[in-house]
């Protein structure tokens, strides 16, 4: 019995070795990101909380996290925000260069109320790198409408309180203003800390 006919040669396994080894460790194919092509986003000119006019091409050459909601939200702004916040600050703890080149900002649907020195109070809560933006109802609209965020006023109570309905999300844009993807705030700190991870280069 030919031994040689049944096991090939030491040689030529190493060299089906390492075309194996060359095959597995090619770069995967990169994959677009899940809002590539979406028509979300566009200028927009608002108030900052030390009164100055802000638009959304000041940002550009940064990515930015933008949310929209309202300070005398009593319980699901603040969540999302923290979460967001915090696996933004994870981010930044792990990724400092990359996170100087993040800005997030939040925007209000609530005019009436949210005027610049309370944005500034509900944000800085957060984090002093968080920008809160405010402006006049016509203003919000316009951007609202821009970015897909759907929000109304709902009917005051007999003290004339009343809550906001809004769209619950965080998006991530990219530095020329392309949408990215939507932070995962509703599964926490962590899941955004991997989300910027994937998408931040």
């Amino acid at each position: 019995m030919n031994i040689r006919a049944i096991f090939p040669s030491t040689s030529l396994l190493a060299s089906c070795a390492l075309a194996l080894a060359a095959c597995s460790s090619e770069a995967p194919a990169p994959v677009d990101p899940p809002l590539a092509g979406a028509a979300i986003g566009g200028d927009f000119t608002l108030t900052a909380a030390d009164g100055s006019e802000v638009s959304w091409s000041d940002f550009d050459g940064q990515y930015r996290i933008i949310y929209f909601g309202y300070a005398y939200c009593p319980d699901a702004c603040p969540t999302d925000v923290q979460r967001t916040m915090q696996g933004f600050s994870q981010y930044a703890e792990k990724h400092p260069d990359k996170a100087a080149n993040i800005q997030p900002i939040f925007v209000s649907v609530d005019p009436e109320r949210d005027t610049p020195e309370v944005i500034e109070q509900f944000t800085n809560a957060f984090s002093e790198r968080l920008i809160g933006l405010t402006g006049s109802e016509d203003q919000i609209a316009d951007a609202a409408s821009k970015f897909g965020v759907f929000y109304v006023k709902l009917e005051p109570n007999e003290s004339g309180a009343y809550l906001m309905d809004h769209s619950r999300i965080a998006f991530l844009f990219g530095p020329d203003g392309a949408p990215i993807t939507m932070l995962p705030h509703d599964k926490g700190a962590d899941a955004v800390t991997r989300e910027l991870e994937t998408w931040v280069s």
